[in-house]
């Protein structure tokens, strides 16, 4: 009689210990000050969590061109949309790390931001070789950008986000492999990123958190497009 009860309170106290992982890897990022201010972590999720997302049957497109930006094939993105959350039970988990209290609040004093009022966009990306981005700066409707590579194998190291000085030449590139990350904040001056083009020998993946403002206006993007963050 007491199995159901059990099991119930061993799932809380797992859920509970990602929450506080998360929230103890956001608040012992490392701040790098130049270009501009961002922070390196790793370990804001269990690492079965991170090789569930790999291992879900969704395939990235193959043989297009980004022309720079990510957007120029919208209709090829994945969300963590409400359909995906209720289609894959590890995309559910995740939207609710980032909705959470503790986790919230551990970032938001890291990069000295409110996301009250703001809603939860996740993006799951798959970038094939051949993709490129930019040098360009994130849109004021985002009010922080945290991505968080799952890469393994060959050139997993060399798959990170390139980081620009103010005059967009080269600076630096994030670490990327499994569960490592970067956090910025797009209304810092001259906030320039993007990912210079070379071989990509496999997939290069990694999941992207954005806190937007009510002026989001692709809701398809939200993983709780009802719910604001209060």
């Amino acid at each position: 009689m007491s199995a159901k009860p059990l099991q119930a309170h061993s799932t809380a106290i797992h859920e509970q210990n990602i929450i506080a992982g998360a929230a103890s890897s956001f608040t012992h990022a490392e701040l790098k000050t130049t270009p501009y201010k961002h922070w390196l972590f790793e370990g804001a999720l269990p690492e079965p969590m991170c090789q569930d997302i790999v291992a879900l049957p969704i395939y990235p497109a193959d043989g297009y061109d980004t022309m720079g930006k990510r957007d120029s094939h919208n209709e090829l993105r994945q969300f963590v949309s409400p359909a995906m959350r209720k289609e894959y039970a590890v995309f559910n988990e995740l939207a609710n790390i980032f909705s959470d209290k503790a986790v919230i609040k551990s970032i938001e004093q890291l990069c000295n931001v409110s996301f009250s009022g703001s809603y939860l966009r996740i993006e799951y990306c798959q970038d094939k070789n051949g993709f490129w981005l930019e040098p360009h700066m994130d849109i004021k409707e985002k009010l922080i950008t945290i991505q968080i590579y799952l890469n393994t194998g060959e050139g997993a190291e060399d798959l990170g986000t390139d980081i620009y000085n103010p005059d967009k030449s080269y600076f630096g590139r994030a670490p990327s492999v499994m569960n490592q990350g970067m956090i910025f904040v797009p209304k810092e001056p001259n906030s320039f990123h993007g990912f210079e083009k070379r071989k990509i020998p496999d997939t290069r993946r990694s999941l992207i958190i954005n806190y937007v403002t009510d002026d989001w206006r692709a809701r398809h993007e939200l993983a709780f497009p009802d719910s604001k963050i209060s």
